[in-house]
């Protein structure tokens, strides 16, 4: 079991389609390792063994018939329990959904299983993906494989310690503010935001409309490359959908180079609250870069400093919007509804009741930041810094290819530490929202460990729009030259469970 789990993605495909190890053998051990592991990591909201093994068992079928396997057939996946999925339970962390069953797939969900991934179960999550922690989950906290005292990032939290715990090899995130490439980071794993819209949101509960963005989890640049290309494309049922080719994502992620191409560093990008080890292995990280041929190009982009204010007026705001579908009236938790309240005091009981602090908290301040007087003042002036923001990005790239900073400010912090404080929490995200605020793509991959705690801190590497391909070629460079000049894969160095 031990040798299977520790297979990278592509790595189990390849064994799985030359004969060497049967799809079904691959999602035991996985099972197997969640049985062992799963109950201190709780990584997991619900496993669906039967489901996933049926799954292995028609790819194996598929393989003895002679049919061509995709490169991605048989290989396990923990999805994050915000993407429907069809006749089994999607929470989004709540209790406002709990036991509710999709009658429908989201299309990320039909996606993986069109490619014979393996869906393991649903991971836990901050509810409706809001925070950056998975300590708001209505399901309880997350550990950090590294060390379980430590939170495992948020709001996919579940996700990134899936894979850091050898769960399972492949993951699916949601980035609103940073909630894949934070948890990534923290975790010492792969993490893509894509360009929005290049992944379809249909069947993924909404949380913030315009900046929300599904991608690809994994111990590999390569893995994530692969899973970037299984579920990226147009998609119909999706009105921000984008209508244009998946860029080249595998092709660069296996010729990975940095051979002439200029590297941005923000200046903005560092400074106060930013953790010593964190800036140390950044520095490193550039240095590495350079090493490898690249120009580094140093930028100032003041508008980065507003992201965060902009960010929690923008996402609160379409938050109250969206939530407020969540009724009691038509589907999950109905409280109250006893012949003596009226329709309105049921829907105020079922949402006292099955919202938690944290979404309550954003949709109270969303609610204020669009009301009657206040709306160009708040909401507006947001947008207006949105504004900035992606034109900052846009002067930046005409300067250089892409741009690195840290991904956090910080390594993983102590499960509880912050939580009676939301500007710390929030600040968490701090080098990530500015991608979502422009819809550019961007990744986390592991840069080392922090010499002060030994905790896994994460290099952020950012794109133009729909250059998602130049994420993999320059991450697959510093991946290769992290491994030839210290070793191993950081996730390896992870503590036994």
């Amino acid at each position: 079991m031990t040798d299977i789990i520790k297979l990278t993605a592509a790595e189990t495909a390849a064994k799985i389609a030359s004969g060497e190890l049967t799809a079904v053998e691959v999602t035991e051990a996985h099972l197997a390792r969640i049985e062992a592991v799963d109950e201190k990591v709780h990584a997991f909201l619900y496993v669906d063994r039967e489901g996933a093994l049926a799954q292995a068992r028609a790819v194996d079928e598929k393989r003895a018939k002679g049919e061509k396997l995709g490169p991605l057939a048989g290989v396990p996946l923990a999805l994050k329990d915000i993407f429907t999925t069809e006749g089994i339970p999607t929470t989004v962390g709540s209790k406002i959904l709990e036991g509710w069953i999709p009658p429908y797939d989201a299309t990320l969900t039909k996606r993986l299983k069109a490619a014979d991934v393996v869906i393991l179960g649903k991971t836990n999550m901050d509810e409706f993906a809001m925070g950056s922690s998975t300590e708001n989950s209505a399901y309880g906290p997350t550990g950090n494989p590294w060390d379980l005292t430590k939170i495992p990032g948020g709001s996919g939290g579940g996700s990134s310690a899936a894979l850091a715990s050898f769960q399972a090899p492949l993951a699916i995130g949601t980035d609103t503010g940073g909630s894949i490439r934070q948890p990534a980071a923290v975790t010492g794993t792969v993490g893509v935001k894509p360009t929005y819209g290049a992944v379809s949101r249909y069947g993924m509960v909404a949380f913030s409309s315009s900046l929300d963005q599904g991608g690809p989890c994994a111990r590999t640049v390569l893995d994530a490359a692969l899973l970037h290309e299984v579920i990226a494309g147009h998609d119909p049922m999706d009105s921000t959908s984008i209508d244009v080719p998946v860029p080249p994502v595998v092709e660069a992620a296996r010729n990975g180079s940095v051979e002439g191409m200029r590297v941005g560093v923000v200046k903005q990008f560092r400074g106060e609250g930013y953790q010593a080890g964190v800036i140390q292995r950044f520095d490193e990280s550039v240095a590495l870069l350079k090493e490898l041929g690249a120009e580094i190009v140093e930028l100032d982009c003041p508008s980065f400093d507003l992201a965060l204010s902009a960010y929690y007026l923008i996402a609160p705001s379409e938050c109250s919007s969206n939530l407020a579908r969540f009724d009691g009236l038509r589907y999950g938790l109905r409280t109250g509804d006893d012949g003596t309240h009226s329709a309105e005091a049921v829907t105020s009981l079922t949402r006292e009741a099955g919202f938690g602090p944290e979404v309550k908290r954003r949709i109270m301040l969303g609610t204020y930041a669009l009301s009657s007087g206040y709306y160009d003042a708040y909401y507006g002036s947001a947008q207006k810094v949105r504004t900035l923001i992606t034109r900052d990005f846009e002067k930046a790239f005409e300067q250089v290819d892409v741009i690195v900073s840290p991904t956090t400010p910080t390594t993983a912090f102590a499960i509880g530490e912050r939580a009676d404080d939301p500007m710390a929490m929030y600040l968490a995200d701090l080098c990530t929202i500015p991608t979502n605020l422009a819809g550019n793509a961007a990744m986390s991959l592991p840069c080392g460990l922090a010499p002060e705690d030994n905790l896994p801190v994460g290099l952020q590497i950012i794109a133009p729009a729909l250059k998602d391909d130049r994420l993999y070629k320059v991450g697959a460079a510093v991946e290769a030259a992290f491994v030839e000049k210290w070793g191993h894969p950081l996730i390896e160095e992870a503590p036994s469970l």
